[in-house]
């Protein structure tokens, strides 16, 4: 599974480019490692995401990069420490908070079928509300400089990004949950 997120995020099949927007595939397997193996191995294949996401922040810098990379702070060791909260702890939240949720709505009883694209959309959803939350919290005034705006416009623009981006993500991340872990999860029963 960890292979799969490094090769996912170092190609662009992990962020496929569409003419608005990059779509982010590679919470996908984080997901699925955490409802096949638990919440400790979601969030290590997290960290696996976000420190493939901090190498790439630090050796091909975008607009946005300060807010992933400890080494484009502007703001010395404390936007540093905030960058690296951004870049992976938001994503071993992924797979923490995935692997939770799967324990949940097994011991509830929840079908499969059911449970599968429901752990896949709010895991897909915890990946952008904690990146872009933490973004907003943590560097609105560098957000509003690197986009050219006023702070009181970062919450819209922070909205926007988690519309237009977040929720067709999360969709896409439950119907591929569903369907690769339906396959998964059979798998993980032979003997």
């Amino acid at each position: 599974m960890m292979a799969v997120v490094i090769l996912l995020a170092n190609t662009p099949f992990g962020m496929i480019q569409l003419p608005v927007i990059k779509a982010t595939t590679v919470h996908i397997p984080v997901i699925l490692g955490a409802i096949l193996l638990g919440p400790l191995a979601g969030s290590i294949l997290g960290a696996t995401f976000g420190i493939c996401s901090m190498i790439s922040n630090t050796m091909m810098p975008t607009l946005l990069s300060f807010a992933f990379s400890p080494f484009m702070s502007m703001t010395g060791i404390g936007g540093a420490l905030k960058a690296v909260w951004v870049s992976i702890g938001c994503r071993i939240m992924i797979g923490l908070l995935s692997g939770w949720l799967w324990i949940l709505l097994k011991k509830i009883k929840l079908n499969t079928l059911i449970a599968l694209p429901i752990t896949g959309f709010i895991g897909s959803m915890v990946n952008t509300v904690f990146v872009m939350g933490s973004i907003y919290i943590l560097f609105a005034s560098q957000y509003a400089d690197a986009k050219n705006v006023g702070i009181d416009a970062v919450w819209g623009l922070i909205m926007v990004t988690v519309t237009a981006s977040g929720i067709p993500e999360a969709i896409v991340a439950a119907i591929l949950v569903a369907l690769i872990g339906k396959v998964m999860l059979q798998f993980a029963k032979q003997p």
